[in-house]
Order: structure tokens, then sequence, then C-alpha cells
């Protein structure tokens, strides 16, 4: 969440960054922070002052009594105990406004850094980069198109290559399950490993540490990182053990370092971690969730960093080559957009989104979003460095990305390389798959 420092101290700015992510009554919701921080303020101060005046009564009390003046001490312990009620109604007060703060802080999002375009929805996001075509500072999704043609008459959508090939089972899933729990077949089954096997190898060729962590959380590890109270409809609940199922594996990583106090020499720490992700996904309907395009349980790899605020936009430029990376090596159509204020998650301050072109389906797949999110997530999670230089601590930057989420791009490369002969399985992961072609 915002720092209580960063309002007061710079109340425009939030207020503008607010707007800019088309926050509804972002000034209102500022000023009411604000306000009962007042009131935090003013029944500190009456405490301060009531404490000050209860120790000099108190003090005056001893040498009444040595003088024999028991009635004007018995009448100064009266006021030494009216000041103790008033003691416990102030810190009522405070604890009143500290609750009442925190929970209008939480349902205020963060607010975007200055690079980061105006914008209300997904056709204002700024296409920066693709492998198909320049991009110029005026391109954004709504006026870019690109149609990449393959040497395949009539190519199939993935849920009809699946079918062909025996590779997922989406019908299956749902006597399992329900709909959105597909079940992989034989080399679909190894295709998925061979990609979660493949994201792994590069993250740690990259330098991340391999975490595996649990998919189920408390809500404490959700509020962390900013899931809850934002996104609690769209996780599955185990409502027995108030545990959540995890959406990514954002959230149990980053929660390794709540309430830590890091040392700066630690930074940038840098994770990765393989997990099943779990996303209810409510309202969801319609062509755009049809196979594996949205599904409620699917395979990710997340990249983590924990780093100093000097660092984190190089940190972040890092994750940024690091994905692209993946995407040149899987040989995939991609393009690289820098979302809008409008299209922002909730958490971060600047992201970037990677998709990847669906032949057959003639529609760009998200695959990736790689995000900064300030001081946002470390005031939450209590995440801390020590500065070498000053001895005092400082909240850390925290980033997170898509290295990469499986679906969409099991997807595009049925798609995109799908051939007379079969689908052709890109060179760099012939070597996990143990097979070039699906035939």
């Amino acid at each position: 969440m915002l720092t209580l420092k960063l309002i007061c101290e710079e109340t425009e700015r939030v207020i503008k960054g607010l707007e800019k992510k088309h926050f509804k009554g972002a000034r209102e919701a500022i000023e009411n922070v604000l306000a009962v921080d007042k009131r935090r303020r003013e029944a500190q101060q009456q405490l301060d002052n009531n404490k000050m005046e209860a120790n000099k009564l108190s003090k005056l009390i001893g040498a009444l009594m040595k003088d024999g003046k028991r009635d004007e001490a018995n009448n100064i312990k009266n006021q030494v105990a009216e000041l103790k009620v008033k003691e416990k109604e102030l810190k009522d007060v405070m604890e009143q406004a500290e609750i009442e703060r925190e929970t209008l802080l939480c349902q205020i999002p963060n607010i975007p850094y200055e690079e980061v375009p105006e914008g209300a929805a997904a056709a204002d996001n700024r296409v920066v980069k693709s492998n198909l075509k320049e991009c110029t500072p005026d391109d954004t999704v709504g006026n870019w198109n690109v149609n990449p043609q393959l040497n395949f008459d009539n190519p199939l959508p993935h849920w009809e290559l699946a079918k062909k090939y025996n590779l997922i089972d989406f019908d299956l899933g749902v006597k399992i399950t329900g709909a959105g729990f597909p079940v992989y077949i034989g080399k679909g089954a190894r295709l998925q490993r061979a990609l979660i096997n493949f994201f792994l190898d590069e993250a740690r060729k990259s330098g991340y540490t391999e975490i595996m962590p649990p998919t189920v959380v408390n809500s404490a590890s959700g509020y962390g990182t900013g899931q809850l109270p934002d996104k609690e409809g769209q996780m599955y609940h185990c409502e027995v053990d108030d545990f959540y199922l995890i959406p990514t594996a954002e959230v149990p990583v980053t929660n390794i370092y709540r309430d830590v106090i890091l040392d700066e020499s630690q930074l940038p720490i840098k994770n990765c971690a393989y997990t099943e992700c779990f996303r209810r996904e409510a309202g969801s309907y319609g062509k755009d969730v049809r196979g594996l395009n949205r599904l409620h349980e699917f395979s990710k790899i997340e990249i983590v960093r924990i780093d100093k605020p000097g660092h984190s936009k190089e940190s972040h430029r890092e994750m940024l080559e690091h994905v692209e990376g993946l995407l040149k090596k899987l040989e995939l159509p991609y393009r690289i957009l820098l979302l809008c204020g409008g299209d922002q998650s909730f958490t971060s301050a600047i992201c970037y989104d990677f998709e990847v072109y669906s032949e057959a389906q003639k529609r760009w797949l998200e695959v990736s979003s790689v995000s900064n999110f300030d001081t946002y997530q470390a005031n939450r999670l209590k995440c801390r460095y020590r500065n070498v230089e000053t001895k005092k601590t400082e909240l850390c930057h925290t980033l997170n990305g898509s290295a990469l989420a499986l679906p969409r791009i099991v997807a595009a490369i049925l798609e995109n390389n799908q051939t007379e002969e079969g689908i052709r399985i890109p060179k760099a992961l012939v070597p996990y798959t143990g097979f070039d072609l699906i035939d």
C-alpha cells in the first residue's frame, strides 16, 4: 500500500497518479486518509499531554502525604484517576483511527510511474517492441495491426489440434473436475513438462534461485502481495482452514520476505518458482476462454526480485530481457506492451505485457506480465533492508513476472508450428521433449 509519508508529503502527485490509473474518487479517498490520520495525531498529542500531566500530579502526591495534607493528596489522586480514564479513551480513539486508516489505505491502488502512458483501457496500451515489425511511439494496441501468415492453408485452433493428435482432453477434465481443468496426455503432457524444465533451466542460467513453495497460503500472505482484499473473489478459498489456493507463485515467494530486514549486500534477491496456479476467473465466458485461452488451473514459472529502490528499474529491464529471450528461443511471434494507467493492476507501478500471436485464432494472447511494484507490496509486507551507509532501514522494491505461463504458450506453439506432416517442436525444446515433431 502507499506509505503515509508519501501521501502527506506529495498529496497532489498521489492524487494525479490515482487519477491516471482511473481510480474513482481519488481525491476523496486521499482526503479521508489524511483526515483519519489527523484524528489519530490529535489523539496522540492529547495522550502525550495527558501522560505528562498525570506524571506531574503523581509526583506531588508523596510530598503532600508526607506533609500530612491527606485531603489534597486524595484530591490529586482522583485527578490522576480521571486522567487514566481519559488515557484509555484516547488510546481507543487512536486504535480505531489506525484501523480505519489501514482499511482506507488498503482500498487505494498503487500510483503509476511517470513513463506510464495515459489511457483508460487495453486499446490504449502502447506497443513498444515486436519481432514482426518496427514500433513507433504512437503505436497503441488500438491502431497497431499485423497479420503474420503461416505456410499452411486453413490452420486449426489448438483445441482441434489437441484432439487430432490426442494431446489434451478438455472433456475428461470436465468429467474429473469441471470446465477449465484440462487433462494433458502423451506428447501433450511431455510438451508441458518440457516447457517447465526449459523455463526453470533458463531462469537458473540467469541467476535465479529456484524455490518450491506451497501452493496454499494463509490470508496474511494474500494481504502481503495485494491479492487480498482486492481479488478475494477471484481466489479459491478453503474456508475451514482459511487458506487460499495461489493465483501465482508471486504470492508465496514474495512472502518469504514478509517481516524481514535484509542486508543491502543481499540485494537484489532473485528467485524463480514453478507452481500450479488457480484462478476462479469469475464471469469469464465466450470464445476468448475456449481451450487453453483461460483456465482455472494452469502451470506457470514465476520470477521474483527483491531490490533496493536505486536499482529496481535496472532489475525490471533485466527481467524484460529475460522473458523476451524465452520467446525468441521458442521462435514465437511476439509483441511487448507498456500498459496504460487505466489497464494496470491494482498493485503495480509499471507493467509490461508480453503477447504471442495465435495464427489460427487471429488474435494476440497474453503470456506474461512483468511488473515493478515500487514499495507498494513491501510496505504491506514490512519487507525492508538496512542501508549500509545510514544504517537505517528502508522499504525494498518488489518485482515479478511470468517466465512463462504455459497454457497460451502451448496454444501458440501448436497453432503456429502446424504443418502438413504434423506440429514442429521449436529447436530449443527438442532436448527436453525428446521429439521434434508431433504427428
